[in-house]
């Protein structure tokens, strides 16, 4: 009874975080559809037809599937610290309010980015891109080292092998952005495509042994007696 109570009250000190930060997602995914527009009737004439259109906005639309997908799991991972974290305080919220905020941005550099990917400005579109995405991974760092040193804000029954997975996989997000901010200046689709293969390696879930208790219940289930 008395785990169960303490689990409780664990949820409940972070639940109105996860819920806020949720509802934020949800409204950076949202903003960015709002750069695709609705083609006018009237820019339709003579040999142009809606489907050249269409086709001719493909850097908007290209844009808009990379960073959605990008925000997604950003609300994955966020949503894969707070199966561990289950405690805040003070700073831990300023620092999940500042990640929050740079959530909130991206939908500013994915517009730049679609405008002024085929003129000469590109490469600064891609560093503002890729700057933006840099700024959030070391975000995702600060409130992932502030809730794990030390076991600080961690539940007290979380998995070492699975915080220590995520704690390899967060050290190298900041200098891995790093380098795709560096490359925007050498070549656009370099920085941005190594900006959607991060993605993807963020999207991976961390490899991770079974903890020792849940390998002891598997044996002794199996045994009828503990090993």
């Amino acid at each position: 009874m008395t785990a169960s109570f303490g689990s409780s009250e664990e949820e409940k000190e972070t639940g109105r975080i996860e819920a806020f930060s949720d509802g934020i997602f949800g409204i950076a995914v949202t903003l960015l559809i709002l750069d695709i527009t609705v083609p006018k009737a009237s820019s339709v004439r003579g040999k142009t037809t809606l489907l050249r259109v269409l086709v001719s906005e493909w850097p908007i639309y290209l844009a808009y599937l990379n960073s959605f997908i990008t925000v997604l799991i950003m609300w994955m991972n966020h949503h894969k610290l707070f199966r561990h974290i289950r405690r805040s305080d003070h700073m831990f919220m300023l620092y999940n309010g500042l990640l929050l905020m740079g959530v909130t941005f991206v939908p500013f550099p994915t517009a730049v980015l679609a405008e002024f990917i085929n003129t000469p400005d590109a490469r600064t579109a891609a560093a503002l891109y890729s700057g933006s995405y840099l700024a959030i991974a070391i975000m995702f760092y600060v409130l992932w080292h502030y809730a794990a040193r030390g076991h600080r804000l961690l539940a007290r029954n979380h998995n070492r092998e699975s915080v220590a997975a995520i704690s390899r996989q967060y050290r190298f997000g900041p200098i891995l952005y790093l380098i795709a901010f560096l490359l925007s200046f050498v070549s656009v689709w370099a920085s941005v495509g190594m900006c959607a293969g991060l993605a993807v390696f963020f999207a991976l879930p961390g490899v991770t042994k079974k903890p020792e208790t849940e390998v002891t219940t598997v044996r002794t289930g199996l045994t009828g007696r503990e090993s």
